[in-house]
């Protein structure tokens, strides 16, 4: 079978380590818990978003692109890192974010800011039903300004943002081999599809044995499992590969939104501090934070009695916490 991924451009510091977190699996006295560390891929562009954006802006640099748009909520690390991202490289960048003009600068807000992003403001609503369209205007606008615009969906999760974790499969593979262990299974948090999506081509592509399980941190199973069949159709098409997935191939553990999408209860931030104290890791509350805690639940509930050793994959988040202080109690 043709299998041919598209070119990508390196930018985040890879291969991320992984960690045994030894006081949370003796706490929780079940399989051993790991964690890999992709908050480490960077420092400005840290987290999951810079491993679909190496392929996504070589895409927009083949195509002599020289103006990244994209979008995501207030604090989106995506659009953090896009920014950073198209710094870097001398290029141009507008984020469309969700929120209000009139929001406190501070977390990835303040960092978008400080990285020359050209901010839109848009609402909730024009968000959810019309954020492709807006993107797409400015792309004309900026042609007319002698521009040429490359835009970004939102998260990078896309048939060609995808190939990150189709990477990161095979990097995890490789670490496997060199540690001597075995995963039973992957998970991660589930925010746009494109991660889950990119780590289950690798899984076809090479034959992988363990699970890989997503935890939504917004909207509901079928959701995501509707994005990551799409996205993953994409992939299969821009590499010429003829692989097949089907909903029950898709593992989302559903029921640990909470309050809602960057809604927190007081159980996870509680629960984040707690994690922080016991292994040093500081978890974000839109993501990580919600995933590990739904992660730790399953555990209880005996989901995982069958696996020896799990890994988490920290997607990063950090910066996100500075705007959310106000609501952690010590």
């Amino acid at each position: 079978m043709k299998f041919q991924i598209p070119d990508k451009i390196a930018l985040a510091n890879l291969p991320t380590k992984i960690e045994r977190l030894e006081r949370l699996s003796q706490k929780l006295n079940g399989p051993e818990i790991f964690i890999k560390r992709d908050d480490q891929t960077g420092t400005e562009w840290s987290g999951n978003k810079i491993r679909k954006l190496e392929f996504s802006v070589k895409d927009a640099l083949n195509k002599d692109c020289n103006y990244l748009i994209t979008c995501g909520g207030i604090q989106s690390n995506h659009c953090r890192a896009t920014a950073a991202v198209a710094a870097k490289l001398g290029m141009k960048s507008c984020l469309v974010l969700r929120g209000s003009k009139d929001a406190d600068i501070e977390g990835n807000l303040f960092l978008d800011k400080m990285l020359g992003a050209e901010i839109v403001y848009i609402t909730a609503e024009q968000y959810s039903t019309s954020r492709n369209d807006i993107m797409d205007s400015i792309a004309n606008e900026k042609t007319l300004q002698g521009f040429k615009p490359y835009v970004i969906p939102e998260g990078a999760s896309n048939g060609i943002g995808a190939f990150g974790y189709y990477n990161a499969l095979l990097e995890i593979a490789q670490q496997e081999k060199e540690f001597n262990v075995t995963f039973d299974a992957i998970v991660i948090a589930v925010g746009s599809g494109g991660t889950l999506a990119g780590l289950l081509l690798g899984k076809k592509a090479i034959s992988y044995k363990g699970d890989i399980y997503g935890i939504n941190v917004g909207s509901d199973k079928t959701y995501f499992e509707n994005c990551i069949l799409q996205i993953f159709a994409e992939s299969c098409q821009i590499a010429g590969a003829d692989y097949s997935l089907t909903r029950n191939e898709i593992n989302i553990l559903d029921g640990y939104v909470g309050r809602g999408y960057a809604l927190s209860t007081p159980e996870e931030l509680e629960f984040i501090i707690g994690l922080s104290q016991m292994e040093g890791i500081i978890l974000d509350n839109v993501y990580t934070g919600k995933a590990m805690y739904g992660f730790v639940q399953e555990i209880n509930k005996g989901t995982f009695k069958k696996a020896k050793n799990i890994l988490f994959i920290h997607t990063g988040g950090m910066f996100e916490l500075f705007s959310q202080m106000k609501f952690f109690k010590f």
